[in-house]
């Protein structure tokens, strides 16, 4: 049967392999310039979609209305829901869930087996509300705070006041229901209708238990005698009699710091743990434990914590009943021997290195006895943690690197880099962001205001946005349904929500760039506390908040000035500091590689960090101090031998240069001493971005084959313009418009040794661009020029009323446009979203394309032609460009335009309709002004916001510039 084959000749099979060859040659070309230079969109899984933050009012939902509820999540674009439970509403309390309870963990269950279905992401809140707590924390593992008396007597005397502490009773709410602490039982969990008082923080008059007395002997030096006199009080007297001498006897009590877990639901609500006690977290993920056995948790990604938050109340929580065993364990000396120093009534000095010492050891207990063991537990399960550590008092560029994910929040882009510097250093992959949270007042943010946020925050290296956010509310539920006190709105009945999914779709490609690869900065930014906590103060703790991170350290403003100038940057603790290795000229940690380190204006340096940094010069690389080396070491342990450390090492050093700046060759490297940090890259091998110096703003990814992604940012009030240079190794690039889904080759030329590259962004405008080391050709991006007058569209408009409320109005038809709530009382309390519809003539003169400029317009606009949607426009400029193929003379134009909640909210406060339904926080107002008289959000004075189109709408001829 194969004579037929073997019979045919050489020629023929000589053919058949040629062809073969040829056609493997075909299939291989378009796979390689995929990898190496081909123009290609990453795929948008779950991951790179936008989530949000869900809360569940009171933990009243049911199946239909989750359902409801996800399917037009999936629809608008999200990716994934962390689930939040808070205070319920009123009228729903038949529908109340205990959190946690088995009935609870049914709808938690349902969820994710519907989240699995349409492919939606699930995280879990570790808490109902925020911080960790609830009614299962009793006294015992609740947070605490220290207290103090002190006495002072002469030899021979006793101490005649009682040694007793009586906490005064204190209770705060959030809640509309009055209360007299007279009236309340003891623990808060004994009460009733929790929800109603919304308690924040509650102390009892009791008597506190005593921690210790110490007698310490008063010299003119300070103090240097200390008897630990705690054994000889006895029913609450001192049974001592001073020797010779001045002495001060110092008492310390445990009190009850008293915070509530905030914005609880029910069956959370009860007291906040305490963070620095291993035994307190144990037991507090316990009842997780319990109520999840049994349960299929298998789809549920991660767990979430909403920040530290435990001092939002009065006093802080300072102390933990193990602290004198875990101070002497990790500072090696006896903190019971230096209670004034920690009470700040020694000598300035002793002072602020014992409160160092304090907390440092703090800072420890959080990262060591809470977050990682926090993430051990979720570990255990197959989880990870989602982690906001801004607000601890700590050094929170640990405790977010113990987080499997990081999470930030905030405006300004120096402190927003906080969280990602931290995964950055410790190579993760995402780093989140609670986003655009209470950008303006109640229902006055449009997704301009949230464009404007999330481009900031993918700039300072966030990668993984999630909403605040978005409220749970049933179906059925009157409009504007249930909804959370802080947030924008992201919620099905807001007008915008129509055009929500082509701003997801937005946010979606430009993840999908920002998470391929691995960060690329050039400076590792030296976070140093020793400084800020060897200050005295009012408070014994410092926290980091979100928006003022690093507002009180050196590190601001140089991190100000290397973001405003163009170097890329994270910053590095003195832990994470340790971990990093100088190899081939670079400085390599977290699977990251390093140009130089920059140490901020430091006076207090522990002796391991400096030394760390010598060597790291030794081995070759260029450390750079601004303004001086580090004058002393912090703290109190070890003084003398660390002190002495600290100065040998420096003593290595000989400094050459002028005064504004000094070198000092040491091993293959070299110290850098600089009075300025405008010579930096005359020092370094670092250099900056370029395009910052003509108004643009850029965040760097690094392929695996060494090419480039830049997220490059327009936030000029104009057009830019020109040609740019670029920190990378390439000889051409791709530009990718995330707004449009428009892309192509960008347009180049040779400029000395430099390629650069042709860049047209509008006001606001965002684009994403790939670098290529090889020269790829193709299609360019469109770049146009004006070739003629704007046209103006003055036929008649017919304007429909489509979706939205109370009511729709009545169509218009109208040859001048203005904010529809002009037209007549039907149209002012109107929110939602109206159809403009004219027709487009014959064009007088050719051109390649049209810009088409709606004017001013409030609030977004989706665009069709003919029937086929364009585009989406968020903010302004409103404007898209319109190639001539697509316009044929008479051609249908259809705008759909939503403007906000606001005009229906203020119709509705104005005729009293009670709309603020809610437990708890019910409705507090951003402004002042919007403040009525029972100290809640209004919106009764409001006068109608402008709506719709209004003035010119016009077309521009375009022309294609050359390459």
């Amino acid at each position: 049967m194969f004579k037929p084959f073997l019979s045919i000749s050489r020629k023929v099979i000589l053919l058949l392999v040629m062809a073969a060859a040829f056609f493997s040659f075909r299939i291989e070309k378009p796979i390689k310039e995929k990898e190496n230079g081909r123009i290609h969109w990453p795929e948008l899984k779950q991951e790179v979609k936008p989530w949000t933050r869900w809360w569940w009012f009171g933990n009243a939902v049911t199946e239909k209305d989750l359902t409801a509820a996800l399917e037009a999540y999936k629809q608008a674009g999200l990716g994934g829901v962390e689930i939040t439970p808070i205070y319920g509403v009123h009228g729903a309390e038949d529908q109340f869930i205990n959190f946690l309870s088995p009935a609870w963990m049914d709808k938690l269950s349902y969820t994710l087996q519907e989240a699995k279905r349409l492919g939606l992401g699930v995280d879990l809140a570790n808490a109902s509300g925020w911080p960790f707590g609830g009614p299962w924390v009793d006294e015992t593992i609740a947070c605490k705070n220290m207290v103090s008396k002190t006495f002072t007597i002469e030899g021979g005397q006793k101490v005649t006041e009682s040694i007793k502490y009586v906490q005064k009773p204190l209770v705060r709410t959030a809640g509309d229901k009055k209360v007299d602490i007279r009236e309340l039982k003891d623990p808060i969990t004994a009460n009733n209708n929790l929800q109603a008082y919304a308690f924040d923080q509650v102390r009892f008059e009791k008597e506190l238990p005593l921690i210790s007395v110490t007698a310490n002997k008063i010299t003119s030096q300070g103090f240097d005698e200390v008897i630990d006199l705690t054994d000889n009080v006895i029913n609450g007297r001192l049974e001592w009699t001073a020797p010779n001498g001045k002495w001060l006897v110092c008492a310390l009590f445990q009190g009850d710091h008293g915070k509530m877990v905030e914005r609880a639901g029910p069956g959370g609500e009860g007291n906040v743990i305490d963070h620095f006690s291993a035994e307190a977290l144990e037991k507090y993920l316990l009842q997780f434990d319990k109520a999840f056995k049994g349960y299929d948790l298998s789809y549920l990604r991660y767990f979430f914590n909403d920040s530290y938050e435990v001092d939002d109340a009065q006093g802080q929580a300072n102390w933990t009943p193990d602290f004198f065993t875990a101070f002497k364990k990790m500072r090696g000396y006896d903190l019971r021997q230096h209670i004034p120093a920690l009470l700040g009534i020694d000598t300035e000095e002793k002072n602020k290195r014992i409160l160092y010492d304090y907390r440092l050891t703090v800072s420890d207990l959080l990262l060591e006895v809470y977050t990682k063991n926090w993430q051990r537990w979720a570990a255990k399960q197959g989880k990870g943690i989602r982690n906001q550590a801004h607000g601890s008092p700590a050094n929170v560029l640990d405790l977010y690197a113990a987080s499997d994910i990081p999470e930030i929040e905030g405006t300004d882009i120096v402190n927003l880099k906080s969280a990602p510097s931290a995964g950055h250093v410790t190579g993760k992959n995402l780093i989140s962001s609670e986003s655009a949270t209470w950008l303006n007042e109640h229902f006055e943010s449009n997704l301009g205001d949230v464009k404007t946020a999330i481009d900031k925050l993918w700039l300072a290296g966030v990668n993984h946005v999630f909403y605040h956010g978005t409220a749970y509310s049933p179906q059925d539920a009157t409009w504007p349904g249930w909804l959370f006190y802080a947030a924008v709105h992201f919620t099905p009945n807001n007008s915008l929500w129509d055009h929500f999914g082509a701003f997801n779709q937005y946010v979606a490609r430009g993840q999908a760039f920002l998470q391929a690869g691995k960060p690329s900065n050039d400076i590792l930014l030296y976070f140093g506390v020793s400084d800020l906590w060897s200050e005295t103060g009012k408070s014994m703790l410092h926290h980091f908040h979100s928006n003022r991170f690093f507002d009180e350290l050196s590190l601001k403003a140089c991190g100000t000035y290397l973001s405003e100038h163009g170097y890329s940057w994270d910053a590095i603790s003195d832990k994470q500091l340790l971990d990093v290795e100088y190899q081939n000229t670079a400085l390599l940690i977290g699977g990251n590689s390093y140009k130089t380190i920059v140490v901020p204006e430091t006076h207090h340096m522990p002796v391991a960090t400096f030394k760390k940094l010598m060597m790291l010069a030794q081995k070759g690389a260029s450390i750079v101090f601004h303004k001086n080396l580090p004058t002393d070491i912090p703290g109190f342990a070890n003084l003398t031998e660390a002190r002495q450390r600290m100065q040998l090492l420096k003593e290595k050093l000989a400094f050459t240069g002028y005064q504004g700046s000094q070198i000092a060759k040491y091993g293959k490297g070299q110290i850098v001493l600089s009075e300025g940090l405008v010579d930096l890259s005359g020092h370094t091998d670092v250099v900056p971005e370029r395009i910052y110096a003509v108004g643009l703003q850029s965040i760097r990814r690094v392929k695996e084959d060494g090419n480039y992604y830049y997220f490059i940012h327009n936030p000029l009030q104009s057009l830019f313009e020109g040609w740019i240079t670029l920190n990378a190794d390439y000889q051409s690039a791709a530009l990718y418009n995330l707004m449009t889904g428009i892309d192509g080759y960008a347009k180049t030329r040779r400029h000395g040794n430099q390629v650069e590259i042709y860049l047209q962004l509008k006001p606001a405008e965002s684009i994403v661009l790939e670098t290529f080391k090889c020269s790829y050709k193709g299609n360019h991006y469109p770049y146009y020029e004006v070739s003629g007058d704007a046209i103006t569209l003055a036929k008649e408009w017919q304007i429909n009323f489509i979706k939205g409320g109370p009511t729709l109005p009545n169509s218009l038809y109208t040859k001048e446009l203005q904010s529809w709530t002009d037209y007549g009382e039907a149209y002012t309390s109107f929110s939602g979203t109206a159809t403009y519809k004219t027709k487009i003539p014959a064009l007088p003169t050719k051109a390649d394309a049209w810009r088409l400029d709606l004017g001013e317009v409030h609030e977004s606009a989706a665009v069709y032609l003919n029937g086929r949607y364009l585009t989406t426009l968020f903010s302004t400029p409103y404007s898209l460009e319109i190639p001539s193929d697509q316009l044929k003379g008479n051609d249908e134009l259809e705008i759909k335009v939503s403007n906000l909640m606001a005009n229906r909210i203020a119709d509705l406060d104005k005729r009293n309709v009670q709309w603020r339904i809610f437990y708890n926080t019910n409705f507090n107002a951003r402004k002042k002004k919007n403040m009525g008289e029972d100290g809640k959000f209004t919106a009764k004075n409001w006068t109608p916001k402008p709506s719709g189109l209004i003035g010119e709408i016009t077309l521009t001829p375009l022309t294609l510039s050359g390459n």
